[in-house]
């Protein structure tokens, strides 16, 4: 008896598609090169790039030493960036269906929950830098706010003033979330312009406060030795790794929208590495500066705008500083997250409502703590989440070029009894391969933040920590090869539809 085939592909689970999380038409790819390379551009230029340069002068390199750490850092993150986006680009998915592939479809909610929870840190830390430009501000204009009463614990280390102005900027974001994304495509064009002018004219102010670029320049590293120098520098490589380690897994949120594989790439290698140094030689040289002209280096340059004369200028300044930070915020701390969360109930859970979940979580993280010296800020912060960001990528990385040779089968993806449905969803092997990755890294973490006292950890096993990132990556993305060996042919059997003949409507 002849059989026919099925005409039409079955419909989506519901539980595992919305219009946020489907592909991607191909007529609504519209993305070219410029447009990745701006947004590369306007992510770069804000306040945590100036103060990942200034924090790695306060920690003793000098000027070329820092600006070489932070280019190498960059041009290693674009690497695992281009090679996500590709899935992207072709497939027209998100981040958190794009791990599905890897992790199964109900897995895939494990790496996209890492990722939304350090989202949310990023969020809470914008928003504090936001908030405190404000105080700063408001300050000049009602000294009082400074001395209201303490209202919080001591080890809060958190003080009444901003902490007032921190949550009122925090409902200015939860308001454009309400608004929606696109309310903030002005701001972004505000920013794009100011930024730049800003970090010249703090160029300019740096270098005639600080009798010339010469003497800026010329000030010393504070490493006596070269043995002195490399516990610093390869922890500090890591931080800038683990800087963008975040966009380099859920880069596929904006890479769904390219129009071809080229303009993803040009964009991002145009986009990313040079202005990400280009701004960070500002924060090198205004914070070198600092030491000339105040006998101390300030790091934060929200601090350090609040010692300028003139009320009016440093009002100016702080709401620049505010508005730009709450552009990047929504454009960089809230896309992806909110996809991330939409993913674990995507018929319940909005976009919206992810954002509003990503605000919550950015206040109960106490982001004040995270930035509250350079030293938490590289190795407990930076580092520390880019021991769960790694081991992620590695899988990813592997699983898609190695395993799949970059073919998927898109219709699978948003269904719970297809290939990528694995043992009830979940793809046991990968979780092995990311809980591998991480742990080598989880003693060097416990000493560093100091739950773990000095000397109770071999000291080799805390030196590992300091290649974080490196570390789970390749442990991870190794054996989850290994694990996924038997898989290899039935991968390479894989075939994806035609892009052209893909419709969202049917998925």
């Amino acid at each position: 008896m002849e059989t026919t085939q099925p005409t039409e592909i079955s419909p989506p689970a519901p539980g595992l598609t919305s219009p946020d999380l489907a592909p991607v038409a191909l007529n609504e790819r519209t993305w070219n090169t410029w447009n990745y390379a701006a947004l590369w551009i306007s992510m770069s230029l804000c306040i945590p790039t100036y103060m990942l340069a200034s924090s790695l002068i306060e920690g003793g390199m000098n000027w070329w030493q820092a600006i070489l750490t932070i280019f190498l850092g960059n041009s290693i993150v674009l690497v695992p960036m281009i090679l996500n986006g590709r899935a992207g680009a072709t497939y027209g998915i998100p981040f958190p269906v794009f791990a599905r592939v890897s992790f199964g479809v109900r897995g895939a909610n494990i790496p996209a929950m890492l990722r939304a929870i350090i989202a949310c840190g990023w969020f809470g830390i914008q928003t504090w830098i936001g908030g405190y430009a404000l105080y700063q501000m408001v300050k000049l204009w009602v000294p009082a706010v400074a001395t209201l009463p303490v209202l919080f614990p001591p080890s809060w280390s958190l003080e009444t003033g901003p902490a007032l102005l921190f949550f009122l900027f925090w409902l200015l974001n939860m308001y454009v979330v309400h608004l929606g994304v696109d309310s903030i495509r002005k701001l972004l064009v505000f920013k794009a312009f100011f930024l730049p002018v800003a970090a010249l004219a703090l160029l300019w102010w740096a270098i005639q406060a600080g009798q010339g670029l010469g003497p800026i320049l010329a000030q010393p590293a504070k490493f006596n030795s070269t043995a002195e120098f490399w516990p610093f520098f390869f922890p500090s490589l890591t931080g800038m790794v683990g800087f963008w380690a975040t966009l380099s897994l859920n880069i596929p949120d904006f890479t769904r929208y390219a129009k071809s594989q080229r303009a993803q790439v040009v964009g991002q290698a145009l986009g990313l590495p040079l202005p990400m140094t280009l701004f960070a030689f500002v924060g090198v040289v205004v914070t070198s500066a600092t030491f000339i002209i105040y006998g101390q280096t300030i790091w934060d340059p929200v601090v350090l705008a609040g010692r300028f004369d003139s009320k009016f200028l440093v009002s100016l300044a702080m709401l620049a500083v505010a508005l730009s930070t709450l552009a990047t915020n929504i454009a960089a701390n809230i896309v992806s997250p909110a996809n991330d969360f939409a993913n674990l109930s995507p018929t319940q859970i909005s976009f919206k409502t992810g954002g509003y979940i990503t605000g919550i979580i950015g206040i109960l993280i106490f982001p004040w703590k995270l930035i509250a010296d350079p030293s938490g800020y590289i190795f407990t912060w930076l580092v520390g989440y880019s021991a769960l960001l790694g081991p992620i990528g590695g899988i990813l990385i592997a699983d898609y070029y190695f395993i799949r040779r970059q073919q998927l089968h898109l219709p699978d993806l948003y269904k719970y009894t297809g290939r990528y449905a694995y043992q009830n969803g979940f793809n046991i092997k990968a979780l092995v391969s990311l809980v591998g990755g991480i742990l080598p890294n989880i003693p060097g973490f416990l000493t560093v933040t100091g739950l773990v006292p000095k000397g109770v950890v071999w000291p080799w096993l805390v030196a590992v920590y300091d290649y974080a990132w490196f570390v789970g990556f390749f442990i991870s993305a190794g054996s989850y090869l290994l694990l996924m060996s038997r898989q290899k042919q039935a991968g390479r059997q894989e075939r994806s539809q035609p892009r052209g003949e893909f419709q969202v409507s049917s998925i």
